[in-house]
């Protein structure tokens, strides 16, 4: 595999036939726009992001990248959906966001370019959609600094994560389009950290993430059986 081959055609037309609704906070979008909040605060729990060089792998149309740069950060999202880069670019125009800069380009290809150029990098909600998420993970570490941080978040493969996370979800609750995350492309935690550790990366925290469709309220908490957020920090 090259260094820009590693994503799936299909699941980029799947996020590119809906890049007009990204910032619709009652599109399909909406989960991402209501846990928004909760990463920003988690990852700057532990990096103050004022005056950092962040990257943002997987950036679609730009709710975490934007967020960001709001908080002072100097930020570069990447992504290989041209249509959902465009919006990102049209939204930090239109909403005047400074530091959020956005470009096409892989992970891989960019870590060949720009190898330890960043002092946080975020990769989220992106490895379940790549065929061969070692080698984003692997990119990620190469891209961040020593001593720097890479979080990562994405859903667990079991029973109880294919009932939430697909069924109840996609099918039942209609919070995604259907089809949205296929079960074989899961990734357990253990999976995850055995990437990060090849990589170079240690793990220093692990944080599930939980929903209550009664309530539609999002929380944080220490059950990572379905959703999961990992911080990890290069040695």
């Amino acid at each position: 595999m090259s260094i820009s081959d590693n994503f799936d055609p299909a699941e980029l037309a799947k996020f590119s036939d809906l890049a007009h609704r990204w910032w619709d906070t009652e599109s399909e979008f909406r989960p991402l726009h209501q846990i928004n909040p909760l990463r920003l605060g988690w990852i700057e729990g532990l990096v103050p992001l004022k005056g950092l060089r962040v990257l943002d792998v997987g950036c679609g149309g730009g709710i975490l990248a934007d967020a960001m740069a709001r908080r002072g950060a100097d930020v570069l999202g990447i992504d290989l959906a041209t249509k959902a880069l465009k919006v990102a670019q049209l939204h930090a125009l239109e909403a005047q966001t400074e530091g959020a800069q956005y470009r096409e380009i892989s992970a891989e290809a960019l870590a060949a370019e720009q190898a330890g150029r960043f002092d946080v990098v975020t990769c989220m909600e992106m490895l379940e959609h790549v065929p061969d998420p070692s080698s984003i993970v692997k990119a990620c570490a190469t891209l961040v600094k020593p001593g720097g941080y890479v979080f990562f978040s994405t859903i667990n493969r079991n029973a109880k994560a294919f009932l939430f996370a697909i069924v109840g979800a996609e099918y039942i609750l209609n919070m995604l389009p259907r089809g949205t995350h296929e079960y074989a492309k899961l990734i357990k935690p253990s999976e995850l950290a055995g990437y990060c550790r090849a990589s170079g990366l240690s793990l220093q925290e692990t944080r599930g993430m939980e929903y209550n469709p009664l309530t539609r309220h999002y929380w944080l908490s220490g059950d990572s059986s379905v959703n999961y957020l990992l911080a990890t920090q290069k040695a």
